[in-house]
């Protein structure tokens, strides 16, 4: 890896891509502080500082509420029109059959994606501006007034587009996924914060313990994410046959089911704020509500209904992305076998079998870290974290392995190319 390191600085193809990422994420960042025109941001800073609830949803929407940004909805649109493509998949035969041309088919899907996202965006705009308003002292934009509104709504769907061609340049001609380098670059830039309260507070000793076990949770993440199980194939040539082995890893669903789930986990108390701002009796939902699904009190019942929807949507994400029926067609058109097993049916259902026995150590291990800090918190009444939140590490971890592995790609490209 130090070798690697240190190959990055002579290595002009390494070099030219870690520029591109760094001016793109500086981009990104550009746009996360520019607000749309008409919102009043010392006020809604204010009204954040003031409600604490108000700031956790402001971190779910990646920190960029207090500006309101004009990249607002960021991967939301994006996110739902994927869902809303992979079910399509799964229903539609002639998206399905998408899959089966390959690079082509897999552009195609991916051009429908960005289509189906900007209607998307341009509604979830409007959600969004209606949502905020119900929970401000004020109207933070004027809705009655209708040239306003749409000029608020076209910006944020406008730059909420460019970003996701932002993303496709730096996965493009960048050092990693263009998506995952940007969460990453997010959750890092709240590293700093999170050492300088710790060094203002002058608790030492309570730092340098978050330190050692976030350095040993990260041992951990780091073997959960790089396990797998090797499925071996044969494979034969006109005149032998040969050995390999087909990988596959114990987390198949990365951060994406945690998300879905902090998403519909929180949204009963977003609509118990709205509830509480509006002049509907309904006092028996908002006690509900409050008793339940307090995220700054979480209930057991909370903690069991965030952790079941962390392993409902683990399951949902993994049936639809891991294809074991194109996998078993495409090992038997190369003409590879897997020993003992035949091809076809039962190869799927075996890949099926294998995976599914394989991911449940998966889906509990991300049920378990979201739920953590929960449950410290009902246990220890308080909450205790590490220097990066635990979820957010798998990403961190993710993504930093990806990258190790592409620079080392690139190294031995370069290094071969010198003797060809």
């Amino acid at each position: 890896m130090l070798k690697n390191l240190k190959s990055v600085f002579w290595v002009p193809e390494i070099r030219k891509k870690i520029v591109a990422t760094l001016l793109l994420v500086l981009v990104y960042k550009l746009l996360s502080v520019i607000p749309v025109p008409g919102v009043n941001t010392d006020w809604l800073k204010a009204m954040i500082d003031w409600q604490k609830w108000l700031s956790f949803f402001s971190a779910l929407m990646w920190g960029w509420l207090e500006n309101f940004s004009i990249i607002l909805m960021w991967l939301s649109p994006y996110i739902n029109a994927l869902i809303i493509i992979q079910l399509l998949w799964v229903i539609v035969p002639k998206i399905w059959d998408l899959q089966k041309e390959w690079e082509a088919g897999q552009r195609k899907m991916n051009k429908m994606t960005r289509w189906l996202a900007l209607p998307l965006a341009f509604l979830q705009s409007y959600w969004m501006i209606i949502l905020l308003n119900s929970l401000a002292w004020w109207k933070i934009i004027d809705t009655t007034n209708v040239p306003t509104l749409l000029m608020a709504m076209t910006i944020i769907t406008t730059w909420t587009m460019f970003l996701m061609w932002l993303w496709e340049v730096m996965t493009e001609y960048g050092i990693g996924n263009g998506i995952s380098v940007i969460i990453t670059a997010w959750v890092l830039s709240w590293v700093p914060q999170v050492v300088m309260w710790y060094a203002n507070s002058g608790n030492y000793p309570l730092f340098a313990g978050i330190l050692i076990a976030t350095l040993v949770i990260i041992y951990v993440i780091i073997k959960f994410t790089e396990w797998n199980r090797r499925i071996p194939i044969i494979y034969t040539r006109t005149w032998r046959e040969e050995k390999s082995y087909f990988p596959i890893k114990i987390n198949q669903a990365w951060m994406v089911p945690i998300i879905f789930a902090v998403s519909i986990v929180t949204f009963p108390n977003i609509l118990w704020k709205i509830l509480s701002n509006s002049n509907w009796n309904a006092k028996s939902i908002w006690e509900f509500l409050v008793k339940y699904f307090d995220m700054w009190n979480p209930s057991w019942v909370f903690i069991l209904v965030y952790f079941l929807l962390v392993l409902a949507f683990s399951f949902f994400y993994i049936s639809i992305t891991f294809n074991t029926e194109q996998i078993s067609e495409t090992i038997q058109k190369r003409g590879w076998y897997i020993p003992w097993i035949r091809p076809w049916t039962e190869t799927a259902d075996y890949l099926s079998r294998v995976s599914s026995h394989l991911n449940l150590y998966g889906w509990w291990f991300l049920a378990l870290i979201a739920v953590l800090p929960y449950i410290t918190w009902k246990l220890m009444s308080q909450s205790i974290d590490f220097i990066i939140s635990w979820a957010w590490l798998i990403i961190i971890v993710s993504v930093v392995l990806d990258i190790i592995r592409k620079v080392d790609t690139e190294v031995k490209m370069f290094d071969y190319s010198k003797y060809k």
